[in-house]
């Protein structure tokens, strides 16, 4: 007697008698069917509770209540419920999927770059704005973005910037023909590219107080002192050579302004201050300035490494943008990082560092002085008797100059 056998659908293998049904792949057409109609049932399903929703999301629950006496009523509520419930957590996954996606790829020109050297770790953080920074035509002109992406870059620790393939805007060649041979000359107003947006288009129109009068108001900076806290140039050149600190001939100044203490040095002693600015928007244009007045200006945020070598400088500045405002922990490293860039004997300028006066001895004081520097000078004064503005007495606030020595060893 023959053996038959039976075609299995999924692997092809003979696995009962037979030759195999009469209408070869009867079975596979069976198992069609009852997909299709499976199908069939869910779609009614799926529509029928697409109804149910729309019927609660359209009806006011003053009905709602009224209907829950029946029974069928109650199983139809409890439906909607689940359907609630369900619709919430297909919800929730989506947001987590979309929350979850990767990133868009970058630019070319990021890609280029990065094969060539690092990108700083900062910058991966802010991925919006540094794709937007790198997406540019190469070996065109660069996109007029100094102030919409560069500068919030910088702000947030993306420094130093990626290089660039393109040329930057600059402002007219006639510029360079009205730049000053004095640094309290007058500043040309052509030496900027005054942003469209921008209030000012003049240094004439910008607040004296923020450095940009330096035929005036920065030209008495420096020499004359108003009070206990002010230290001028010729008392710090005297009290270097008092300390045996030596000549002062390389020095940082840290957020300079438009670099008044590097041109008052460099006429007193032919020194070498580098300036570091912020621009911090189009109202402050400080590197054009100071570059306009012949001192170097370094565009470096507050939170990054001094960009000058170890034991260079023979003095460090900190100015007003260094305060209290800075994060104790960031403000720590940055003393250290001058401590880094000082050569032995070098002097520590902090002018006019502004906080409050319970936080003076217990956080910014000691602070300092676990440096183990020696003091030169220390002076304390109410931020509103200094200058600083009587509306801030109510808060306790004081002003910190000191001059410190690094040791010698």
């Amino acid at each position: 007697m023959r053996k038959t056998g039976v075609t299995s659908a999924s692997t092809g293998t003979t696995t009962g008698g037979g030759a195999g049904w009469p209408c070869g792949g009867g079975l596979n057409l069976g198992v069609k069917l009852n997909v299709v109609l499976l199908l069939s049932v869910v779609a009614t399903n799926l529509v029928s509770l697409y109804h149910l929703s729309l019927r609660a999301a359209t009806v006011p629950p003053l009905i709602l209540q009224h209907q829950q006496g029946g029974a069928g009523d109650e199983e139809e509520l409890a439906l909607i419920r689940q359907l609630d419930a369900i619709r919430a957590g297909v919800s929730q996954l989506n947001h987590l999927r979309s929350s979850s996606r990767p990133p868009p790829p970058p630019p070319p020109e990021l890609l280029l770059y990065s094969r060539l050297a690092p990108v700083a770790s900062a910058c991966s953080a802010h991925p919006d704005l540094l794709h937007r920074y790198m997406s540019y035509t190469p070996f065109a002109s660069c996109p007029d973005d100094a102030l919409s992406l560069a500068e919030p870059l910088l702000l947030r620790g993306c420094h130093p910037l990626p290089r660039r393939r393109c040329f930057s805007p600059t402002a007219p060649a006639s510029a360079s023909k009205l730049l000053p041979t004095d640094p309290f000359s007058p500043l040309p107003d052509a030496a900027v590219r005054w942003p469209k947006e921008a209030s000012c288009k003049s240094f004439s129109c910008l607040p004296p107080s923020l450095g940009f009068d330096v035929a005036r108001t920065e030209a008495a900076r420096f020499l004359r002192a108003r009070g206990p806290l002010d230290l001028t140039a010729p008392q710090l050149l005297r009290l270097a050579s008092l300390s045996r600190a030596g000549p002062i001939r390389l020095g940082l100044d840290v957020g300079g302004g438009t670099g008044t203490l590097a041109a008052r040095l460099k006429k007193l002693a032919n020194a070498t201050v580098v300036t570091t600015t912020m621009n911090l928007g189009a109202a402050a244009p400080y590197s054009e300035a100071a570059a306009a007045r012949g001192v170097v200006p370094l565009h470096a945020p507050l939170q990054q490494r001094f960009p000058v070598g170890d034991a260079t400088m023979d003095v460090v500045r900190a100015g007003h943008a260094v305060n209290r405002w800075i994060p104790v922990a960031a403000l720590e490293f940055l003393w250290y990082d001058a401590d880094r860039a000082l050569r032995p004997g070098g002097l520590l300028w902090v002018d006019h560092f502004w906080c409050r006066r319970s936080d003076l001895e217990g956080v910014y004081a000691a602070m300092l002085r676990r440096l183990g520097y020696k003091t030169i000078k220390w002076a304390v004064a109410d931020k509103s008797v200094a200058g600083g503005g009587g509306g801030n007495s109510g808060k306790d606030e004081v002003y910190l100059t000191a001059l410190l020595q690094k040791p010698f060893s």
